[in-house]
């Protein structure tokens, strides 16, 4: 198994979660009128999402199961092969949805979600990768 870039791209991952911390304010109302913030959040949002997905697709195919039929199904087929638990299978799940809204509708973000992501859901991504390298670690 390549470890390294699983590694990598948790490196990678608590990067943008590092960032979307050093930009979120302090109060939901200073994100409204920041573009520069906004972007900021959402891209390190966007891209921390698409890692956790590029993880969990390296790890599907290093356990040689079948590609899954979506980025959502990913984590639940992680969760069956006992990597992660049900609670973090779900929330990064959801945070497909997230990613996909950021990327194809953008016009459409809705600040108060994004507000609440970054500051009461960013720890999801922290605790997914925790439970990777917890799993790899036994590997």
């Amino acid at each position: 198994m390549d470890k390294t870039t699983i590694y990598v791209k948790i490196e990678s991952l608590e990067r943008c979660v590092d960032r979307v911390i050093s930009k979120v304010p302090a109060h939901r109302h200073d994100l409204s009128d920041d573009l520069d913030r906004q972007d900021i959040i959402v891209l390190n949002l966007q891209r921390a999402v698409q890692l956790s997905v590029d993880i969990a697709a390296r790890l599907v195919a290093e356990l040689k199961q079948p590609a899954p039929m979506s980025m959502a199904q990913s984590f639940e087929m992680l969760f069956q092969a006992g990597i992660i638990d049900a609670d973090i299978a779900e929330r990064m799940q959801k945070s497909v949805g997230f990613r996909n809204i950021a990327v194809h509708e953008y016009r459409l973000v809705d600040w108060d979600v994004v507000y609440s992501i970054a500051t009461k859901h960013l720890s999801d991504f922290n605790k997914y990768a925790r439970q990777v390298m917890n799993w790899l670690d036994h590997q």
